[in-house]
């Protein structure tokens, strides 16, 4: 199961998230908030949107919204926007 493990504010709604199986990957929120759907309005304000969160591997807001993290891993992939770490020995 895959786990957010890391997530970073990059730019303009785009996090950078980094997943248990040493991939990341820069998501973009926009489509998700040109849903405009009652959940995802408020992350159009750009101090809201930054106090995201991580609980049990899942990308979360404090209004409740919680991504799930097999989704955007998937996106990610499916986009080919996920990228793999190179372990150092």
């Amino acid at each position: 199961m895959i786990k957010i493990i890391q997530a970073h504010y990059v730019q303009q709604r785009i996090l950078r998230l980094y997943f248990s199986d040493n991939s990341f990957g820069d998501y973009d929120l926009q489509p998700l908030i040109d849903r405009q759907t009652e959940l995802v309005m408020a992350l159009n304000d750009d101090v809201y949107l930054k106090q995201f969160f991580l609980e049990l591997g899942a990308l979360c807001w404090p209004n409740g919204l919680e991504l799930s993290p097999g989704n955007i891993h998937r996106k990610l992939a499916e986009q080919h926007q996920l990228h793999y770490q190179t372990k150092v020995a």
